[in-house]
């Protein structure tokens, strides 16, 4: 039987007489890496939203590996397992690499250990901040002040904090947003290592990232459904290459 990491029945999000998700319905597959795409307005930054539990929907529900999460508030969620970054980064600038490591990793143990623990007494604390320096490739940059770094590195210090709390569940919005172009295959890997076995959903403009990384895309525009499929698929859709792409139809 298949296992949904996530799945919407319905969802509707409204602002005011706007729309901004409109009856949305899907199954994401446990294990399976989702591009979503669409023209800026389509709602899939809303979409993260809702699923990661930022925002609530007026209608429908959300399921978790089959649980109802629809009235999860967000720290609940993220303590499920799901993870979610943003399209601006989310750390702490003033601080060094190795701190805002330290910060995620702490939440991690929150639940066994002291917030005060000092790192000396807790070697899994130091363990799991050395994992996520190597990872990400900030070994070299682990006691540099994170705001005074290059935007493609603070990003990777960005996703190193979404993935210290293990997340199972991983959901992207915009993570090549901002990079400079000889940083781009570097983030891609990165981004292709965290997916590992993980179930991600990423919101890319960058199509040639967006279809490399993807199993699967979901297209959306004015806050529907209007496609979904594999990358090549996707990519000789003329419907989503005439809304998305700007492609004419034939006649």
């Amino acid at each position: 039987m298949t296992q949904f990491a996530l799945e919407c029945r319905d969802v509707t999000v409204s602002f005011g007489a706007l729309k901004a998700i409109d009856g949305f319905s899907h199954q994401f597959e446990a294990g399976r890496n989702y591009g979503l795409i669409g023209p800026n307005g389509a709602g899939k930054t809303t979409l993260l939203n809702v699923l990661a539990g930022r925002l609530f929907q007026n209608k429908g529900i959300v399921l978790c590996n089959g649980a109802d999460i629809s009235a999860m508030p967000a720290y609940k969620r993220a303590r499920a397992g799901i993870g979610r970054s943003f399209q601006i980064t989310k750390t702490y600038p003033e601080m060094t690499v190795a701190e805002n490591l330290r910060i995620a990793a702490q939440i991690k143990h929150s639940r066994f250990l002291p917030f005060w623990i000092a790192m000396r007494y807790d070697r899994q604390l130091q363990h799991d901040i050395d994992a996520m320096l190597e990872l990400t490739g900030l070994v070299a940059y682990r006691d540099e002040i994170a705001g005074t770094m290059s935007y493609g590195l603070q990003r990777a210090l960005e996703l190193g904090v979404t993935l210290l709390p293990q997340p199972t569940i991983l959901l992207l919005d915009e993570p090549l947003a901002g990079i400079g172009h000889h940083e781009i295959d570097g983030a891609t890997q990165l981004i292709r290592s965290a997916a590992e076995g993980r179930t991600v959903l990423l919101i890319e403009h960058n199509m040639d990232a967006v279809m490399s990384l993807s199993d699967e895309i979901v297209v959306m525009s004015n806050g529907r459904k209007i496609a979904c499929g594999e990358p090549q698929v996707i990519r000789a859709d003329q419907t989503v290459r005439s809304v998305y792409l700007g492609e004419e139809a034939p006649a």
